[in-house]
């Protein structure tokens, strides 16, 4: 499927795969090619649910290897299931702007109200990559971060996803963002959520996020 000109995901044996014909810019959480960087591929491995390992980036590789990815690349894990991804995709005055989000909130938690080492190693992550067919500065990039992660939070208020205490819910202790830009056209200063760019990446990261908890808890 494309999700953007030149961008495509693909999802097979446990593994879900974005890539690009050319080079993107990329801001992430990442567990492989975290922070800003230069990348093709973007990957999202399941793991199963009693996974423990200290070196994750090893797996990560072992499995891009599998799939005939060559060179670096971004990579994410996760225990839930990523044949349940939520897509989301939208195109407003040339702006073309997608989502590819998995959801697994075994492992809630409200971030400023719980211990940070509660259930570090229990299974469940939501994993959120947006793409941007756009030219983001680095503020920009940062911005949509922070845009995507609210846009999250928004999906599980919705569906008053709570934490194993009761509490609501507004992520999980291991959720993973990217945030990938292809360079073309004029540059986008800011994205926040007044922002069109903002504006259309959190309206993709509601979607895709709830289609994902909404498949999960179907099953």
């Amino acid at each position: 499927m494309e999700l953007i000109p030149g961008v495509w995901c693909a999802i097979a044996d446990g593994l879900l795969r974005v890539r690009a014909d050319r080079d993107l810019r990329m801001l992430s959480s990442a567990v492989v090619g975290g922070g800003f960087g230069t990348y093709r591929d973007i990957l999202n491995l399941h793991v199963n649910k009693g996974y423990a390992s200290d070196r994750p980036e090893d797996d990560l590789r072992s499995a891009a290897a599998r799939a005939g990815v060559r060179g670096s690349f971004v990579g994410l894990m996760t225990a839930a299931y990523v044949e349940r991804a939520g897509i989301a995709r939208r195109e407003v005055d040339g702006l073309r702007v997608a989502c590819v989000a998995t959801a697994g909130v075994t492992n809630a938690t409200q971030a400023g109200r719980e211990s940070p080492g509660r259930l570090l190693h229990v299974p469940g992550t939501i994993n959120v990559i947006a793409l941007v067919d756009g030219r983001l500065s680095p503020a920009a990039e940062v911005n949509l971060v922070a845009t995507a992660t609210e846009a999250k939070t928004l999906a599980l208020l919705e569906r008053d996803v709570r934490t194993p205490s009761g509490l609501v819910a507004t992520g999980t202790s291991t959720d993973s963002v990217v945030v990938a830009s292809t360079g073309a056209g004029v540059e986008l200063r800011y994205g926040g959520p007044a922002t069109l760019v903002g504006h259309l990446v959190a309206e993709c990261v509601r979607e895709a996020v709830g289609a994902s908890l909404d498949r999960t808890s179907a099953t």
